[in-house]
């Protein structure tokens, strides 16, 4: 059996000969059974040929909170497995420094969906998940990209953003999965008291 390869450097993820079409899984880590689906139907999709990539980034600049970043799980080793056991072919694993080179001042921004709901309550969150899916893009070049619907104002905007900018990839939108109380399934649900879920 093949290894699953793991890239962390910008220079070898551009100069890799993915085999097409390109279908990517981005996430920030800590991979659960909603993410185990988004990766199942890009190897549904992929069938026998194509590469399926799953990008690992836990991005910084859309935490408006430090103390949320700093809690947010990490769990690459688990990550691996389940990249792993789901038959991944590639995992992006950049660092800060490989994103953002030695500033990130240069951000991309959304006007308007970015200002309602969660964007209301959490400023700058959506100008860096349009930053840092920018970046993948540009990098990857993936035919279709996954996401999954929990993060349903995420996924509205990221579509209107690839319409507005002209960009020839296909969005797919995968429905919640959830816990057997109803509970989205989350990365940051493993921080939870069994106090605090319903």
């Amino acid at each position: 059996m093949v290894s699953l390869k793991v890239i962390k450097s910008i220079k070898e993820i551009t100069n890799w000969g993915f085999s097409q079409p390109v279908i990517l899984v981005p996430t920030m880590g800590a991979l659960h059974d909603g993410h185990r689906k988004l990766i199942r139907e890009g190897n549904a999709i992929k069938g026998n040929k194509g590469t399926l990539i799953v990008s690992i980034y836990l991005n910084p600049i859309q935490f408006n909170d430090p103390k949320d970043l700093d809690k947010y799980p990490r769990t690459f080793d688990t990550d691996y497995k389940v990249c792993e056991e789901e038959g991944v072919d590639l995992i992006f694993a950049p660092s800060d420094a490989e994103m953002y080179l030695n500033s990130s001042s240069v951000k991309v921004s959304e006007n308007k969906l970015a200002r309602e709901l969660c964007g209301s309550k959490r400023p700058g969150h959506f100008n860096g998940v349009c930053t840092v899916v920018t970046k993948l893009f540009n990098l990857i070049k993936p035919k279709i990209a996954i996401f999954g619907k929990k993060d349903y104002q995420q996924l509205i905007l990221i579509k209107d953003f690839i319409k507005e900018r002209n960009l020839r990839i296909n969005i797919l939108g995968e429905d919640t999965i959830r816990e057997s109380n109803g509970l989205a399934l989350s990365s940051r649900n493993c921080l939870l008291t069994s106090e605090d879920k319903p």
